[in-house]
């Protein structure tokens, strides 16, 4: 949404000043984005962002209700799981537009559950998969009884890499926080 904004005003300007601005623009696009600033959550809050985190919304951290994470845009995982029988259909933002949009810099993710669990997630595995934050699940948005607000979802049956035991543990359900370190 942004960046079709960005492109349109620049398109304006003239063929000469529009080449100009586009070669400014490049280098920094997604960091100019997730330099604007972060509006607070109108709703109740699912996920709070933390740690090595350029852009806040409350003190040092970044509050996201379920709106505003829609907003960054959604997407969609069919896979199957350790936990559930059958392929399932996942929605929800995929995880990097997240870290793209507070600006985090880091090599790995703390995920902390609701019930406290803590899971490493290493950030080269968000770059490399479409790990999907997700909150609705075969087209219900899941509540804290079945593994929601935000379950962490790895495309395993496009990876079959994925389906090593070891991805396990990344797949933290009852999200509450991401801790960029």
């Amino acid at each position: 949404m942004f960046k079709k904004k960005r492109w349109v005003t620049v398109r304006k300007l003239g063929p000469r000043i529009a080449l100009a601005g586009l070669a400014a623009l490049a280098p920094g696009w997604s960091a100019a984005y997730a330099l604007d600033p972060l509006p607070p959550p109108q709703g109740t809050v699912i996920l709070v962002v933390s740690g090595n985190i350029e852009v806040t919304n409350a003190g040092e951290n970044a509050e996201f209700d379920r709106e505003m994470l829609y907003a960054l845009g959604m997407s969609q995982v069919e896979t199957t799981t350790s936990w559930t029988d059958d392929t399932q259909v996942f929605e929800g933002v995929l995880a990097r537009l997240v870290l793209d949009r507070v600006g985090a810099s880091g090599t790995q993710l703390v995920a902390t559950a609701l019930n406290d669990f803590v899971a490493p997630v290493p950030m080269s595995d968000l770059q490399k998969y479409d790990v999907l934050l997700a909150t609705i699940m075969n087209g219900k948005q899941m509540e804290i009884s079945d593994k929601g607000p935000i379950w962490i979802v790895y495309p395993r049956n496009d990876n079959p890499e994925l389906q090593d035991t070891k991805y396990n543990d990344r797949w933290v359900w009852q999200l509450r926080e991401l801790r960029v370190e």
